[in-house]
């Protein structure tokens, strides 16, 4: 315990933000310091996937470069993106060329609905969708290893339940492989394709964990005890399973489960939580990924010696998502830090180098002139350590003090992390400092903490957003008379919770999509959450059976209690939040007559993903905060 504690003491000293830096060089930072407009900071291009073509010439990307997601490829020794699609609505997201032609398969819902459907664009270009039912959901489950076909879940037979389909790329006809009457959480199957891996929720902690036989049909429990058990992949010999679990252990580790002999080895356990780890598709290398205090690390092992794999790293940047070429020969992966977005690079086995393939920040913006964000722990009400990450703007300082906001990310049991944030730099580049807190609940800090809100929502979790506040206003350069509460999702819960149970801890609130009417989100949730509607049920509390509480903690039949400034945004297509919780809770606000602005987006979901949205809601974000924080830039344009 005392070499974690001082773990977390050296990273928060290697992330401290440049207020720490000398006094002559923060002033001269300060001074050159630029103000940048919504559209400049949302004008940061984002990337994502990158599946090696057969030739491994090429990458198929998604980017956001057009205003919405479409799809593109990128040469891997680098040059220009060449687009491949060009919606001008809904969202187009590339997942992988074919494993030995250059047809390529893609998904698109209908503007965040969140109906998937699965496409194939062939190599003249042209499109065929591949799950044309309607108002089924597919979803990518892989390529079977031989590379004659993939597995996808599709939900035509049932909405509730996702049965496990396979189909061949010859002929493009497919045939269901698992009927999945029992709501079961897909964890991959074999290379040899006689083993299959299933989870069933228990609660939002733990699952148990299944491996079907596709011969004899049998189903095998393998998880000893209740825990936090998610599969990982079989092994190349198809003769094991490696899994993460948490059994007997506050974090998650790696452990092997032998199919024949019905035996388990622990493979590797760290500090934290280890998420997952796979193999390449050569069988010669294990990834592994860590969330190592909000960030994430990774290793790469030679499985044959079991030695790290040299492997690129960077002092500015964390290495994450990495995928390697069918062959082996080849890596691409990408850096990202809190201060910088994620780059796309591609990586060569054999001589060990690395190129950028894209350079996603606004050319306009200074880099300098992002914020790098420190890990910071506080004690809350009850002397719980709560970690969180503090974005303090260049500009505030003891003799410039600034207004500031904590951020609550989504959930229940989400995590902020130290990832770029366009939204957040904005803020921050404004004048904002930022506090995004992992309050008890969150997950990354172990099962004890995670489990900590389970039925205390809207209360515990909120008392430690209320210290978080308090940590606020005892750092020097924070205006403590002017401190807000924003978030998304289970983060906008929190917001309305604490204008509505804490009316005068914070001075304005932003809720971004959030839940205010837990009877009625519970009841609704999307019918593909079937597999995991119990598990919620045991964390928020059975609509059914709990609704004394859950109206208790509803803000909606509280709004007689919010005297501070609200902002509510809300996509219309929001299958998770529905339009009807925001419309509500505006409603019973303004009879308050409290200043209130609502904005609505009739083309998004649950997140805005089209540019011309982030701009306009972000951007009435800040004029809101302006208006109800009272800050004036002290900054150059």
């Amino acid at each position: 315990m005392k070499k974690s504690i001082l773990l977390v003491v050296v990273l928060a000293s290697i992330l401290a933000c440049k207020k720490d830096a000398p006094k002559d060089e923060k002033q001269a930072l300060v001074e050159n310091l630029k103000s940048y407009t919504i559209e400049q900071m949302m004008d940061n291009e984002a990337i994502g996937g990158g599946s090696f073509s057969p030739d491994k010439s090429k990458l198929l990307i998604s980017s956001n470069r057009s205003g919405i997601y479409n799809m593109y490829t990128v040469p891997t020794e680098g040059g220009e993106f060449t687009p491949l699609t060009k919606s001008d609505s809904a969202s187009i997201f590339g997942i992988s060329y074919f494993p030995n032609d250059e047809r390529m398969l893609f998904r698109m819902d209908n503007n965040g609905d969140e109906i998937f459907h699965i496409y194939m664009r062939d190599t003249l270009g042209g499109f065929t969708e591949l799950t044309p039912d309607k108002g089924a959901r597919a979803s990518f489950y892989g390529w079977a290893h031989d590379g004659n076909s993939f597995y996808y879940g599709y939900t035509k037979r049932n909405p509730r339940f996702t049965d496990v389909y396979e189909m061949d790329i010859n002929t493009l006809t497919s045939k269901v492989i698992y009927q999945n009457d029992e709501a079961y959480g897909f964890g991959g199957i074999s290379r040899d394709k006689k083993y299959m891996a299933l989870s069933k929720a228990i609660t939002t902690n733990d699952s148990d964990l299944f491996i079907y036989n596709f011969e004899d049909k049998s189903l095998t429990k393998i998880n000893e005890k209740p825990s936090a058990n998610s599969a990982s992949d079989f092994t190349p010999d198809s003769k094991a399973l490696l899994y993460t679990t948490d059994d007997g252990s506050e974090f998650a580790y790696l452990k092997k489960y032998d199919i024949e002999t019905k035996t388990y080895e622990k493979v590797l356990e760290k500090n934290w939580d280890i998420w997952a780890s796979f193999f390449t598709h050569d069988g010669k290398n294990r990834i592994t990924l860590v969330n190592n205090d909000a960030k994430t690390d990774v290793e790469v092992i030679n499985v044959a010696s079991g030695e790290k794999v040299d492997f690129p790293s960077f002092d500015t940047g964390d290495v994450s998502n990495i995928s390697f070429s069918r062959d082996g020969t080849k890596a691409r992966f990408y850096v990202s830090g809190s201060n910088t977005p994620s780059n796309l690079y591609a990586y060569d086995v054999a001589t060990k180098e690395h190129k950028q393939l894209s350079n996603v920040l606004n050319t306009a913006i200074n880099p300098d002139d992002m914020v790098t964000a420190k890990v910071v722990r506080y004690k809350s009400f009850d002397g719980l350590e709560i970690p969180a990450i503090y974005y303090a703007p260049h500009q505030a300082s003891a003799e410039n003090k600034v207004p500031a906001l904590v951020w609550v990310h989504g959930g229940p049991g989400g995590q902020s992390r130290q990832n770029f944030s366009s939204f957040i730099q904005y803020l921050v580049n404004h004048g904002y400092a930022i506090l995004a807190v992992n309050n008890r609940g969150s997950s990354g800090y172990g099962k004890t903490f995670y489990q900590m809100d389970d039925q205390n929502h809207g209360e515990k979790d909120l008392q430690d957003c209320v210290e978080g506040k308090n940590w606020l206003a005892d750092q020097p350069e924070i205006n403590a008379e002017r401190i807000g509460i924003i978030g998304g999702s289970y983060g906008g819960y929190m917001t309305m919770a604490a204008l509505t149970f804490k009316p005068e801890e914070f001075d304005v609130g932003v809720n971004i999509f959030g839940v205010t009417n837990w009877l009625r989100t519970l009841k609704s949730i999307p019918p593909w959450w079937e597999s995991f509607k119990e598990a919620l049920y045991k964390e928020m509390g059975d609509p059914v059976k709990d609704s004394v509480r859950l109206h208790r903690i509803s803000p909606l039949f509280h709004t007689e209690n919010v005297t501070k400034p609200l902002m509510v945004l809300q996509g219309a297509k929001d299958p998770r939040v529905l339009q009807v919780e925001s419309d509500e809770i505006v409603a019973g606000v303004k009879k308050n007559g409290v200043p209130v602005e609502y904005v609505l987006f009739e083309d998004e979901g649950h997140g805005f993903v089209k540019k011309e949205n982030q701009i306009e809601a972000y951007g009435k974000v800040l004029q809101f905060l302006d208006k109800y924080l009272g800050y004036e830039e002290p900054i150059k344009e």
